[in-house]
Parts: structure tokens; sequence; C-alpha cells
């Protein structure tokens, strides 16, 4: 009943809060980057992140250092979104609030586990640093996916999915709890944003409030669920499960890099694009990588329960770093490959 109730608590806020950003002019306008031809509220994380904020503080609550890390982030992503916050002030927002979670909330990364073969990589003194780095890394990796309808938010509670089960097996009855609130909240959010036979276009958009506050959830979760001493999912299955934002965010960067671009630069090199720009709609789009996200969510996860060593899964990560890289670098000849697809 709960869950019901966070779910419906998303679905009838979202009308109201698409009324309110109407009257106010709160749109996000298309541009030559976007995918949308009509202004659309970019309210949707409002509506989650409140609705989660009021149910899990009731009756599943996570630690202060959560909540003020979110509404941090929230308020931002809101200011940002209307008036286009300085990216330096951005990030050092992002920084702050990694910093609140990791120190406050003890979301520390303190070993990678036999992650290449090597033996256990423990990390020390690096691990408060690396930890706030992997935080404010997976909120903006999250962010960049968010291009076209339904694929962060859908790739997001695929996620959540997974550390679900990973929560459940492990007897994490309190994490279990707000994991399901959340996708109970992203869910609601899906209804109006994921392109459906009933739905031709998004109603309303995650908006930077949404995407960063979603990313620094699912980095709190791996974090916590991989870390503790009764950890139920070892790190290398959390690298896999995140794996998508991940490396296509490190793609993007690198091949922006070689160009002498700022790594930040935005443009339309991300893997959404090449399936757009090969001609792929925008529902076949989200379609095919949310399928390609949940299937490398089942290499770490299912690997690790059938005994595939650590590192071999680690090299196989390393690989698709790697591999994935190549194909943002050369997206002309993979927007090439994907053609022979549309044409069959």
């Amino acid at each position: 009943m709960i869950y019901l109730s966070a779910f419906l608590c998303v679905v009838l806020s979202i009308p109201i809060l698409i009324w309110i950003a109407k009257r106010n002019n709160f749109l996000d306008s298309p541009t030559s980057r976007k995918q949308h031809d009509l202004p659309v509220p970019p309210l949707g994380g409002v509506s989650i992140f409140l609705s989660f904020f009021i149910f899990s503080s009731v009756f599943f609550p996570l630690t202060w250092s959560v909540y003020v890390a979110l509404a941090l982030i929230v308020v931002v992503g809101i200011f940002d979104d209307a008036y286009e916050v300085p990216a330096k002030l951005k990030f050092l927002i992002h920084f702050v609030a990694a910093f609140i979670i990791v120190i406050a909330g003890g979301a520390q990364i303190d070993s990678l586990g036999n992650l290449l073969g090597f033996g256990d990589m423990a990390l020390g003194w690096v691990s408060i640093p690396f930890s706030v780095a992997c935080v404010v890394y997976i909120q903006n990796a999250v962010n960049m996916m968010d291009g076209v309808d339904g694929l962060a938010g859908g790739n997001s509670f695929i996620i959540f999915g997974w550390l679900l089960y990973a929560a459940i097996t492990g007897h994490h009855y309190l994490e279990s709890a707000q994991l399901s609130t959340l996708m109970a909240c992203v869910v609601g959010f899906l209804i109006y944003n994921m392109r459906s036979p009933i739905l031709k276009r998004a109603k309303i958009f995650l908006g930077d409030a949404g995407s960063m506050s979603l990313g620094l959830m699912i980095a709190w979760y791996a974090i916590i669920l991989s870390q503790e001493s009764d950890a139920t999912i070892r790190p290398i299955a959390v690298a896999w499960l995140i794996a998508l934002p991940i490396v296509d965010s490190f793609g993007l960067l690198v091949a922006r890099l070689k160009e002498g671009k700022p790594p930040f630069a935005p443009d339309r090199r991300h893997f959404h694009h090449h399936f757009l720009n090969a001609g792929f709609t925008p529902s076949q789009t989200t379609r095919i990588i949310l399928t390609y996200s949940f299937c490398l969510g089942s290499i770490g996860f299912f690997g690790v329960k059938m005994g595939v060593p650590d590192y071999i899964l680690g090299w196989g990560w390393v690989g698709l770093w790697i591999g994935h890289t190549i194909l943002t670098i050369q997206s002309e000849k993979f927007i090439v490959f994907l053609k022979r697809f549309i044409s069959v």
C-alpha cells in the first residue's frame, strides 16, 4: 500500500507541476541538440523526489545526510533548468553533495575486490577522495544519458531493480523498502515520460534536478550495498550494473578531448544519438538501449552468482570501456553499421 501510495503521489502531482510550469513558462525548449518538438516542463525530478522524501522519511527513513544532499541537488537542478547555473558552481555543489553522503553518510568505497586478478584492491587513504569522485561522476553520467524520452529514468529503474534484488537476497530489508519506494516513484514519472502507444511524446522531463538526483541515489545504494560489513553484492557486479552510463560518459570525454574540445561541451555523440542518427525512432532507441543495459547488469549479477572469478569480470569490464570508447570515437562507422538493421 505504501509503494502504491508513492506511485499515485507522483502520478497525481505531475499534472499539477505541468500546469504550474506552463503558467510560469518554465519549459525546456527545443534546440538543435534536443529531440523534442515542443517545449516540455523539466520538473519530473521534483515530483519523484518530493514523493520519495515524504514516504521514505515517514516509513523507511534514510540517514539525514542523504536527504540534505538530495535537497541540495534538487534545488540547484531547478535553478539550473530555470536560469542556467554556471558550470563551475554546479560542479562545486555536486562535490559538496558527494562529500555529505561520503563523509557524513559513510558511503565510502574501501575496496574494489580482486578486480583485475592482482589481489584485493584496498584503497586506504584514497578511499574518501575516490568515493567523492565516483559519486560526482555517476551523477553526471546519468545526467548525460537524459537525451531521449524514457531513457535516463528507465535505465535508473533497471539499476535500482538490480540493487533491490541484491538487497532482498542479502536480507537488507530497510534498503529494500527504500528502493521499492523509489522505484514506485520512478514508474509514476515514466508514465508521463516514456513513449508508448498511448503517449506519443513525453509530457514532462526529469530536468537536471531529476537526473542528477537519480545519479546520486544510484551511487548511494551501489556503495552501501557493496561496501558495508554485511555487503550483499560485490564491487565488480556493481560495476556491470551501472556500466552503460559510466562507459558512455567516459567515451564522450575521450572523444571530445581527442578533438580538442572541452570535455563537457554538448554535442550529438552520445550512445543514443548513434541510433537516432541511423534512423531508429526515439521509442526504438530507448527500448534497444534499455535492453542492452539490462544485459550488462545480468553479466555482472549472474556472473558473480555463477562463480565467475572477479578478475575475469573485471577485465571484461575494462574491455567494455575500451570498446565503447572506440565506438564513440568512430561513431560514423557505428552509425553506418546500425543503418543496415533499419533497411532489413
